[in-house]
């Protein structure tokens, strides 16, 4: 358990980054997938670079989920529970918010995280499970996006409500107050009540809240293109669970007329707007317009997802490159035969992993190509199957897949994909094997976007905001194979960093793609380029291998995401 951070903590103004899942660390299950593995890399590149930070998020005693595989693929979900006592410090501090016209107390958990150039953040993780509320009030911070909507609107009221006040409780002062996605909109809500103006000093009711001082104070950023991804409530359930925190008329003008979407509500309240790809920007200006959205593409934590092999391989080539990045630019200097036993580590330290865990014995001198993110159908996690007679033709005694990845609780179709995949590895045989490993989570997912040959991405566009998995297996000095969508449109260079699969990417509008096309090219490229490449000529693979770490890793990690949020966002 760490300390309390040596330094005091309240002694000079505060970024306070909100989000409703962190991925800190891989036994500490307060996150789901992307969006907190991006959240607890933020924190942790903040910590390196120094900078003055704090994290509020949710405890979620029971995690997400563990996911178990049965033979035929069925996802069978249990409690994935924790005590955050082994990891991190109570508070002796207690707030309280309304919910259904009784107060709820809310204590917290705090977590520092530490980087070696002696920076540190503390995370400040909420919890209703105290004595004083009741057993239903206990269970709000239980489960990581669980429940239902009113389930999910008691969260965001703890989130965003109970964040600011507990802040505030510890004696912060709070220059920006920065939203990782939706989910923690209503701070803006305590913020209004909290810069009221005094009713006489002002000629309108509506300018009694002073919204330009709360748009000075936020920073909004959206991840999703998505329009399932935008949490909205009704607003008869918000005035049941509420009560009312603004006139109604009021709250309609901020959240939207209809239903209190929490997107809009960021948006019409934060003085900076950002997507975390260009392309995502773009899409988000066509679904919200009028509002000026920049682009801050996202980054990954560089240190966190290099594996052993490739760490010493740059302490010894590149030192610093853990706080400077942009050292990844000079990966030249080191020799093809250091980075191909790096990287012959790495796949076989995978390769025993899913022989203990499958009793799938995997061949290192095959081309393995990798593929894990949430199983949910717009990734289209079987476009590689489209065609299975096709694909043993194309790669029989030359490919192996691995895959992994959790279905949401509640996404039937999902389930279904899964258990399409198991079948289809019975379907394959010994012609193409082929491992899914169930549960996966952030060590997984470090073994794989290290240890496979090329990175496979295939989402529907322009649905994936950003991913970050592919920038992570550049710093493996793996290439991506992947539709031209979210950062892979800004990384790809076609044959010197990785592959493109389909055409240019033009939309701007959720339109739906045509599968065929783009498994024609998937096929294509698979059997005329990689195939005879990776088998082929290994002095060109590996000068490859080196493009993604020295124009992809350089330049899609969070040091230069953060510095970025910094100059943009947070000293404007």
């Amino acid at each position: 358990m760490n300390t309390l951070c040596p330094i005091a903590l309240t002694k000079e103004p505060k970024i306070a980054y909100f989000s409703m899942e962190i991925g800190i660390q891989n036994d500490i299950p307060t996150y789901s997938g992307g969006l907190g593995v991006l959240a607890g890399d933020t924190i942790r590149t903040g910590a390196d670079l120094k900078l003055p930070m704090v994290a509020v998020t949710l405890i979620s005693k029971k995690g997400y989920f563990r996911q178990e595989l049965d033979e035929w693929g069925k996802q069978i979900e249990t409690d994935n529970s924790w005590d955050p006592a082994q990891y991190m410090t109570l508070l002796p501090t207690k707030i309280t918010v309304q919910i259904e016209g009784r107060d709820v107390f809310i204590q917290a958990w705090q977590y520092n995280v530490e980087s070696l150039t002696k920076g540190c953040i503390p995370i400040f993780f909420l919890d209703t499970d105290v004595e004083e509320n009741t057993p239903e009030d206990r269970d709000i911070t239980a489960y990581l996006y669980g429940g239902d909507i009113g389930y999910r609107l008691k969260q965001e009221i703890v989130l965003g409500i109970g964040g600011v006040r507990m802040l505030h409780e510890l004696g912060f002062e709070i220059k920006k107050y920065h939203m990782n996605e939706g989910h923690s909109s209503l701070l803006t809500l305590e913020l209004l009540n909290r810069f009221k103006r005094p009713i006489e000093d002002v000629w309108d009711e509506k300018l009694v809240w002073d919204v330009d001082r709360v748009k000075n104070l936020c920073v909004f950023t959206t991840h999703t293109p998505v329009e399932a991804g935008h949490d909205r409530f009704p607003y008869d359930l918000v005035a049941k669970i509420m009560g009312e925190p603004l006139p109604l008329n009021v709250l309609q003008q901020l959240g939207g007329k209809d239903l209190l979407n929490m997107t809009r509500l960021g948006l019409n309240l934060c003085e900076f707007i950002n997507g975390v790809a260009k392309k995502h920007t773009e899409v988000s200006r066509n679904m919200f317009p009028g509002y000026e959205i920049s682009a801050i593409t996202n980054g990954v934590h560089s240190f966190t997802w290099t594996c052993d092999s490739f760490k010493r391989l740059y302490d010894k080539y590149l030192p610093g490159w853990a706080n400077e990045p942009e050292l990844f630019v000079r990966v030249g200097r080191i020799p093809d035969n250091e980075i191909w036993d790096a990287h012959i580590e790495a796949k076989k330290i995978l390769f025993e992993y899913v022989r203990a865990r499958t009793d799938i014995r995997l061949d290192p001198d095959i081309l393995t190509i990798g593929f894990a993110r949430r199983a949910t159908a717009y990734k289209r996690a079987d476009l590689i199957f489209s065609d299975v007679d096709r694909l043993i033709e194309i790669g029989k005694g030359k490919l192996q897949l691995v895959f992994a990845g959790k279905a949401h609780p509640r996404d039937d179709t999902g389930k279904k994909l899964i258990e399409r995949i198991f079948s289809i590895k019975n379907q394959l045989k010994d012609s193409i094997r082929l491992a899914y490993l169930e549960n996966y989570d952030m060590d997984i997912a470090l073994k794989l976007v290290s240890g496979v040959d090329v990175w496979l991405n295939t989402p529907m566009r322009p649905r994936e905001a950003s991913g970050t998995s592919g920038m992570k297996a550049t710093h493996n000095g793996v290439m991506n194979f992947s539709v031209l969508d979210g950062w892979w449109i800004e990384g790809h260079i076609e044959g010197y960093t990785g592959w493109s699969i389909g055409p240019s990417p033009t939309e701007t509008l959720l339109v739906e793609n045509i599968d065929t096309s783009d498994a024609d090219d998937l096929y294509l490229k698979l059997e005329k380029t990689l195939i005879p490449l990776y088998y082929g000529d290994r002095r060109l693979w590996i000068r490859m291998m080196q493009n993604a770490i020295g124009k992809n890793a350089y330049y899609f990690n969070c040091h230069r995401m953060m510095r970025r949020y910094v100059t943009d966002a947070y000293i404007r």
